[in-house]
């Protein structure tokens, strides 16, 4: 079996949120020493697992 590199396809997209909600969010980001991008990534999959019907 040969090694392959797959490749995540990914976008760009904008999105205006209220700062204390960014503030909080980079406090989660500090004391996890994670990216904002890769917490708002997993609220998002978090919330549509969990999408109510």
């Amino acid at each position: 079996m040969a090694f392959r590199i797959e490749k995540e396809e990914y976008i760009n997209k904008t999105f205006r949120l209220k700062k204390e909600l960014v503030d909080q969010m980079e406090a989660i980001c500090n004391e996890k020493n994670i990216s904002l991008n890769k917490l708002v990534v997993q609220c998002i999959e978090y919330a549509l697992e969990n999408l109510e019907e």
